[in-house]
């Protein structure tokens, strides 16, 4: 069974010819997807697994401008990745958000910790100002905010701000899936692009739909490759030649019960020297990353990550009793694919910044887009959709707006039926935030359809599975509008039920055979079996 929005779509691919074919479906095509459809332009986008189902769900959750990067005199990239950080702000105001981040300097390290501090004011500059100015820390100031950090050989250390995303970082990529959709964009998951050829003049790209197994060919005048770490596969497939290429760096991250409950984040300089961050995730703590160079981009969990981030980690805190690795709830594993100039060498993998690059065949109107972050998201949908247009191909809306949650008139009549309806009383009380909010900074004016099944009744507010934050009418609205194919697409990317729940407790959970009847109707026993197998075989 599929979803009938992807199988709709499917049909479209086959039938229609489109502007645009974007291959990925990671931040790069996301934005890429959603900045070319909301300006008019006719796009199809495919990805060969799960929306956001690589490196896009792999990070560390933060929208920031980049401080390390002070270190390596980036200042124009600082200076860049700061008016992002802050234009994301603006435009995601529920799902973007200011948070102090606390930072601790060791003796002997590197730099004098005042001299750190004076970095963060530099910073604080770059970025106009528009967060929270910050504050010199002494060590014993620190031991005072925070007693579970280790300051015994403290130097001192500084306060600043930064973003995080509040929910994921997958259902931020999805969300742009989601509004190209709303523009027309024809999007499919779990559907492989085979290879492509530029004949008379346009793209014909062989493509299998994983779920089905149907071959089909998708027609577009522009192809843009948005693989993320595979760009340079899929151009040696293709016989694109580029001046860029991908080196990699594994990082991971270890999900562990809540260590602090203040909303900050904990930042560290780890062993290797490289920032290590504790990351308020809900009831959660994410700690990580590691930055292990690596040949490819497919990576797993080590012993070796497990224990170089738990050893950090136990001796930057000062913990009742250590942690280990009976303590890990979830773990996220990823690469960077950092983008370098030239052909073989090798490059300072830990000084490389995330900055993307775009590369243009004009002759075959084929794009490829290197590196990148979430940060930097927008500015790659404007890129792409200006070498888009260079390329010849018409774009209606050249100054439409693509991004960005509805207006204020729209939040403010939802929060006033919200209201009236009483709709907060309703929040279960592991619920750290009020149901009104968390509708509305997940789905925007889809919102109101929510309040609709919750006037018609009221236990389509009930959280299905416990401490999951997911009620039944926001798991009917996923059936009907987020293209779920597994159970894991649901579980781990659209929300976060499983970085925060351990999988014993999924497995036991009573309401987890329900959702996936929601989701999946015929197909829910044969999902379910599917589902609950990987779970065993990831414990």
């Amino acid at each position: 069974m599929t979803s009938s929005l992807r199988s709709t779509n499917l049909g479209k691919l086959r039938e229609q010819a489109f502007d645009v074919l974007i291959v990925g479906g990671g931040i790069n095509g996301a934005v890429s997807a959603a900045a070319l459809a909301g300006r008019g332009v006719k796009v199809a986008l495919i990805d060969r697994g799960d929306f956001a189902g690589g490196v896009s769900s792999n990070s560390s959750n933060l929208a920031w401008g980049g401080i390390k990067y002070l270190e390596s005199h980036e200042y124009l990239l600082v200076n860049k990745l700061c008016k992002s950080r802050n234009e994301l702000m603006r435009a995601y105001p529920s799902t973007v958000k200011e948070i102090r981040f606390f930072t601790t300097i060791q003796r002997g390290f590197r730099f004098w910790s005042f001299f750190v501090f004076l970095g963060s004011v530099l910073y604080w500059l770059m970025g106009r100002c528009v967060t929270r100015a910050p504050r010199y820390l002494t060590a014993r100031y620190i031991e005072e905010q925070e007693p579970e950090i280790n300051t015994s050989n403290a130097a001192g250390g500084l306060e600043y701000s930064d973003c995080y995303l509040y929910d994921n970082d997958s259902r931020f990529v999805f969300n742009f899936i989601r509004k190209s959709l709303n523009y027309g964009c024809i999007a499919a998951n779990y559907v492989t692009s085979e290879g492509a050829s530029f004949e008379g003049g346009q793209w014909h790209a062989r493509v299998r739909d994983l779920d089905g197994g149907d071959s089909f060919t998708v027609r577009a005048k522009v192809l843009v490759n948005a693989c993320g770490p595979y760009v340079d596969d899929y151009n040696r497939q293709l016989g694109i030649a580029t001046r860029h290429r991908h080196l990699f760096s594994k990082g991971i991250h270890l999900i562990v019960d809540q260590i602090t409950d203040n909303r900050r984040v904990l930042t560290f300089f780890a062993s290797d020297g490289r920032l290590f961050f504790l990351i308020p995730m809900g009831p959660k703590t994410c700690i990580g990353t590691t930055d292990t160079q690596v040949d490819s981009p497919q990576v797993a969990v080590t012993d070796e990550d497990r224990d170089f981030v738990l050893a950090n980690a136990n001796a930057l805190l000062d913990l009742e009793r250590p942690l280990t690795r009976d303590d890990i709830i979830a773990e996220r594993v990823g690469v960077r694919p950092l983008a370098v100039a030239g052909e073989g060498g090798t490059a300072d993998w830990v000084q490389l910044s995330r900055k993307h690059e775009i590369e243009v065949d004009e002759a075959r109107r084929h794009l490829s887009i290197f590196g990148g972050k979430l940060t930097d998201c927008l500015n790659v949908g404007e890129e792409v959709t200006d070498h888009v247009a260079r390329l010849g191909v018409l774009v209606p809306q050249r100054r439409g707006r693509w991004y960005g949650e509805p207006g204020r008139e729209l939040r403010e009549e939802f929060m006033l039926q919200a209201r009236l309806m009483n709709l907060d009383s309703l929040t279960d009380p592991s619920s750290p935030e009020p149901l009104s909010e968390r509708f509305w900074r997940r789905y925007g004016e889809a919102a109101f359809g929510l309040l609709e099944r919750i006037r018609e009744d009221t236990n389509n507010a009930k959280l299905i599975i416990r401490r999951a934050e997911y009620t039944r009418c926001e798991i009917e609205l996923a059936a009907r509008r987020e293209m779920i194919v597994r159970l894991e697409d649901f579980m781990r990317r659209r929300s976060k039920i499983e970085l925060v729940v351990r999988n014993g407790e999924i497995r036991e959970a009573p309401g987890l055979r329900e959702a996936c009847e929601i989701l999946f109707g015929d197909a829910a026993q044969e999902k379910l079996a599917e589902y609950l197998l990987s779970l065993r075989a990831d414990d």
